[in-house]
């Protein structure tokens, strides 16, 4: 993966945003009794840029309230805006 990211010519936003010492998760296991407690879990879902628009990114969501929701996957939504 750091090997496409390299070659690719393309940046991690989320990490561009998040520091590599904070937890950052888009996926926790069923198995998990209280997931929240934990907080155990892996960035399964990832956002791709060129390095160009890494000036633009305005924010990034990681939607991880979903993850309590009534029947809720076991992956939540991330987003990125981009101002323009």
């Amino acid at each position: 993966f750091k090997e496409l990211i390299s070659k690719g010519n393309w940046t991690d936003a989320v990490r561009f945003k998040f520091p590599y010492k904070e937890k950052v998760y888009s996926w926790w296991s069923y198995r998990n009794k209280d997931w929240k407690k934990s907080n155990k879990g892996r960035r399964l879902d990832h956002i791709l840029i060129s390095k160009d628009l890494t000036k633009d990114i305005d924010k990034i969501n990681i939607y991880k309230e979903m993850r309590g929701i009534e029947k809720p996957s076991d992956h939540v939504p991330i987003s990125l805006t981009i101002k323009r």
